[in-house]
C-alpha cells in the first residue's frame, strides 16, 4: 500500500520535463505555482503573500526558495533539494531580488528559462518584480508542458488515487447511514467525515500524509444539494434539514499525499416516487453510455457526443447543465475534459471522473460520479460504491 511518491518518481518527472523543454531551447527552470512545485519536487505549501520558488538546473540541481517559516518544513519534505530561506515578505530586500542572487550562484541568471509564470503571484497582497526583469535570458512560459505531463498518471499516482477512493467510500457509507429525516446536512456530513477521518488516520498510521491543507482528510457531504436544491449542480451549503422524499446529491473523497478521487451519488430519503425513479434511471443510463465510450485512441469529445445523443433521443436538453467529466489527481478538476470542445486523445493511464447529470428545476438533480483509470483496452473503475437505485435509498 503506497502512502507517498518515491524520490525516483520526482527524478523521473524532472528528467522528462527537461527533455521536453530542451526542444524549445530552454536551459533551466523556475517554478512558482503550488501544483507545479509539488509535481516536480514533492513540496506541499500554503500559498500566501510570501513567495515560494524552485530553481532547477539541467543537471538536476534543485534549489527550493522559501520564507523562513517554511524552512524546517521544506527540509523535512524534499530529499535531495537545497533549501534556501529569506526572513519575511516584503522585508528590507524583496525576496525575488534574493532569488535572483541564487540564480546567479547556480548559473541560471543568463540562461533561457522555462517557467510556469513570469514571477510569483498571489491574491493575498503580494507585489513583486517579474522574473523576466531579473534575468538576462529569455523567460518562456511552459505551464502547459507540466499540465500535459500530469494527464497520464504513473503507477505510483494511480495507487495513491485508489487509496484515496477507499476512504472516500467509507465516508460515503457513513453519510448514507446517517442520512435520516430531521437531521441537518451539516451534522450528517460532519459526523460521517470525522468518523471516516479518524478511521483513516488510525489505520494508515504515522506514514500517512494528506498532502493538503486544512479540513478533514476523508470527507462526505451534500454541499446544499438537498431536495429541490439538488437541481443546482454547484449549490452552496444551506444547512437544510433532511425530510422524507428528498433527493440527495452527495460527494465524498479523501486525500493521500496530495492525490484525490471523486465519488458522488444520487440518494433518496425514503422510497422514491415514480418520477424520481424515471430520472434516476436515465442518469444511470447516461453514465453507462459514457463508460462504454471511453477507449484509448478515441477523443475526449467523443465521450461527450455519445452522451449528448441520449439527451437528443429523449428530448431532455432542458436538464443539461455541464459536460460529462474531467481528469483529476492533484487537483479536483484537471485537463483534459469530456467535452465536445476537447479533442484530446484518450490514453492509458489517464484518470477521469464520469458524471453526467440531469437537473429538473424545482424538482431535483440526478448525478453519479465515479473515478476511473483508462487501460490498454478500456477502463478500470477506481471508485466502487453501489450505483443501483435500491442501494441508494436511505431507510
Amino acid at each position: 500500500m503506497r502512502l507517498r511518491l518515491s524520490q525516483q518518481e520526482f527524478v523521473r518527472r524532472r528528467k522528462e520535463f527537461f527533455e521536453r523543454i530542451k526542444s524549445k531551447g530552454l536551459e533551466g527552470a523556475c517554478l512558482f505555482g503550488p501544483t507545479s512545485v509539488f509535481y516536480l519536487t514533492g513540496f506541499p505549501f500554503i500559498a500566501t503573500e510570501r513567495p515560494i520558488a524552485v530553481a532547477i538546473t539541467p543537471e538536476d540541481r534543485v534549489v527550493l526558495f522559501v520564507p523562513r517559516l517554511e524552512g524546517e518544513h521544506a527540509k523535512e519534505e524534499v530529499a535531495g533539494a537545497e533549501v534556501r530561506t529569506y526572513p519575511e515578505y516584503p522585508g528590507e530586500k524583496h525576496p525575488l531580488e534574493q532569488f535572483k542572487d541564487i540564480l546567479v550562484e547556480i548559473g541560471l541568471v543568463d540562461k533561457n528559462l522555462a517557467a510556469d509564470g513570469d514571477g510569483y503571484s498571489s491574491g493575498q497582497g503580494y507585489r513583486g518584480p517579474k522574473l523576466s526583469s531579473l534575468v538576462a535570458g529569455k523567460v518562456t512560459l511552459v505551464g502547459e508542458i507540466i499540465e500535459e505531463m500530469r494527464m497520464v498518471k504513473s503507477a505510483e499516482e494511480i495507487e495513491l488515487i485508489s487509496e484515496s477512493a477507499r476512504w472516500g467510500n467509507l465516508a460515503h457509507t457513513l453519510l448514507q447511514q446517517y442520512s435520516r429525516p430531521g437531521y441537518t446536512e451539516n451534522e450528517v456530513s460532519m459526523r460521517a467525515s470525522l468518523e471516516a477521518t479518524l478511521a483513516m488516520v488510525k489505520t494508515l498510521g504515522k506514514g500517512y500524509q494528506p498532502g493538503a491543507s486544512g479540513g478533514a482528510t476523508a470527507s462526505a457531504g451534500f454541499r446544499g444539494q438537498i431536495g429541490k436544491n439538488s437541481a443546482l449542480p454547484h449549490a452552496i451549503t444551506i444547512n437544510a434539514v433532511l425530510k422524507e422524499g428528498d433527493v440527495l446529491v452527495t460527494g465524498a473523497g479523501s486525500r493521500v499525499f496530495g492525490y484525490g478521487s471523486e465519488l458522488e451519488r444520487t440518494m433518496f430519503v425514503g422510497e422514491p416516487s415514480g418520477e424520481q425513479r424515471k430520472w434516476f434511471n436515465l442518469m444511470v443510463e447516461a453514465q453507462d453510455i459514457a463508460f462504454d465510450a471511453i477507449k484509448p485512441g478515441r477523443k475526449c469529445s467523443d465521450v461527450d457526443r455519445a452522451v449528448r445523443a441520449l439527451y437528443e433521443k429523449h428530448q431532455i436538453w432542458e436538464t443539461w447543465r455541464h459536460h460529462i467529466g474531467h481528469a483529476l489527481g492533484l487537483l479536483g478538476h484537471e485537463a483534459p475534459f469530456f467535452d465536445i470542445g476537447d479533442d484530446t486523445v484518450i490514453k492509458p493511464g489517464m484518470v477521469f471522473s464520469v458524471e453526467p447529470g440531469l437537473y429538473i428545476n424545482d424538482f431535483g438533480g440526478f448525478r453519479h460520479s465515479d473515478t476511473l483509470v483508462v487501460t490498454d483496452d478500456g477502463i478500470s473503475m477506481i471508485t466502487y460504491y453501489p450505483r443501483d437505485l435500491d442501494s441508494m435509498i436511505c431507510r
